[in-house]
């Protein structure tokens, strides 16, 4: 395989004159030679604006170099996309090495509110890949996206391994990989740090318009192993966009730090969510700041409508009759949850969550931040509110009494070996090991857990 370097092409590596047309002429030459591999030479730094990538085409970055992405609008000229690396239509393409991509986000951030930014209104994701087939990104480094991170939209055959995404934690809506109405994907020992979700998977409707199929596509044949995550927000979700189905995904093998939730089904849309596995997590959550999501949830399986009826003017056209879909046939075995919060089920009176079994998980509650706790976190759910709208205001937050596993509308609920444990610090809001209304078929075999206080039933089920 021939190398085409960027250097050769005239890039210049100084971080300070742009290497755009370098790099896209050393993408485009390796294409049209029928495929290459195009370097970056490490110890230099490279300012760019959009590149697009070609089939047939690898993109090395070697130790040390570093691609940085531009500072204004005109550089992210794609407004569909704005994304630092695109790619559309390709077949065969390849970003590894161990050099980085950085988006350069404080570029991007226009206030600080202490404990979360507020960024300009186009703000660039850092990359973008639209309907490509044969995709590998292994061992790069990616860093400082202001915006989504890698979004992956219609694709298929896709390899992630080994990469590291370390972004702010402040910078919202940073998430870190985003398979979007994609197929047979697999993403396998990453490190990711991010402010919003670390690894989420979606069917957005606004990305759905690159398709000609009338539900956009399903997200299925999803694989994630090996992952060590940290989130101001989610460690790995499924949802919240969601106009067409997930099915048939697995996740193992994964440790969870500090996040506001750990694993999360977030349906609020009308697709349907189906044949899930979590398996063999650890998952330590705490409290944080109310502008995030999240209260700690280590497991979070909802099924709640996006638009409340006073909001129905707001409804999108391709939702106007306001469906909501069906979560069903999810498991979680063998993880270890520790935080400030339990485990959190909430379906809806017509969209129950169903078939769903937590097997040998361990749940430990403790105080440990200065946080308020005692509220779950349904958002977004029932009411549009504006950016940064005051949590307060938002009904989609609620109090309630922390409990060990929490259950509302649901049926075939089954709770193998499940044990909740309460620390030495117990605010007055720790409250039952489970509570359960709406639920029809609950199964609790090998249960085990106390109240938090006396006075307080072990098990509230109604």
């Amino acid at each position: 395989m021939a190398d085409f370097v960027i250097t050769d092409y005239g890039a210049a590596g100084d971080g300070q004159s742009y290497d755009t047309g370098a790099v896209q002429r050393a993408i485009d030459a390796a294409h049209q030679a029928g495929g290459g591999r195009v370097v970056v030479p490490g110890g230099r730094v490279y300012l760019s604006a959009t590149f697009r990538l070609r089939s047939f085409v690898e993109l090395h970055l070697e130790p040390g170099s570093r691609i940085i992405g531009g500072p204004e609008k005109a550089d992210y000229p794609n407004a569909s996309l704005r994304c630092l690396v695109e790619a559309v239509d390709c077949d065969c393409i390849a970003i590894t090495g161990m050099g980085e991509i950085d988006g350069q986000a404080h570029l991007h951030m226009v206030e600080d509110l202490k404990y979360i930014y507020r960024g300009n209104e186009w703000r660039p994701r850092l990359m973008g890949l639209i309907r490509c087939r044969r995709v590998t990104i292994r061992d790069v480094t990616l860093r400082n996206s202001a915006n989504w991170g890698l979004h992956m939209t219609g694709c298929e055959d896709v390899v992630i391994h080994g990469i590291r995404i370390l972004n702010d934690l402040k910078v919202p809506n940073c998430d870190g990989i985003d398979p979007d109405h994609c197929r047979n994907v697999r993403i396998s020992d990453c490190h990711i740090e991010c402010g919003d979700d670390c690894i989420v998977l979606k069917n957005t409707k606004e990305f759905g318009g690159y398709f000609s199929e009338p539900d956009c596509g399903p997200t299925e044949n999803i694989t994630v192993t090996g992952c060590t995550l940290i989130s101001t927000s989610a460690a790995i979700k499924i949802g919240t966009e969601s106009v067409s189905d997930f099915r048939d995904i697995v996740f193992d093998g994964c440790v969870i730090r500090s996040s506001s939730r750990g694993l999360a089904i977030q349906l609020r849309d009308q697709g349907n969510i189906e044949n899930v596995i979590f398996s063999n997590m650890i998952v330590e959550t705490r409290l944080f700041e109310k502008h995030w999501w999240g209260r700690a949830e280590p497991i979070y399986v909802t099924a709640l409508r996006r638009f409340g009826q006073a909001d129905r003017e707001q409804l999108p056209d391709w939702n106007r009759d306001n469906r909501l879909g069906r979560v069903r046939h999810v498991r979680f075995s063998n993880v270890l949850c520790r935080g400030e919060n339990g485990v959190f089920i909430a379906g809806s009176e017509d969209s129950p969550i169903e078939d769903l079994i937590l097997d040998n998980v361990r749940v430990e509650i403790d105080k440990s931040s200065k946080w308020p706790g005692g509220m779950y976190d349904r958002r977004p759910c029932d009411a549009l509110g504006p950016a940064f709208r005051d949590p307060e205001q938002d009904p989609g937050l609620f109090q309630h009494p922390t409990c060990g596993v929490y259950c509302d509308h649901a049926q075939d609920v089954r709770l193998r070996g499940v044990e909740v444990v309460w620390g030495k610090n117990r605010p007055d809001y720790f409250s039952s090991a489970l509570k359960a209304r709406h639920t029809r078929g609950l199964v609790l075999d090998g249960f085990r857990g106390k109240a938090a206080h006396q006075g307080v039933p072990d098990e509230d089920v109604a």
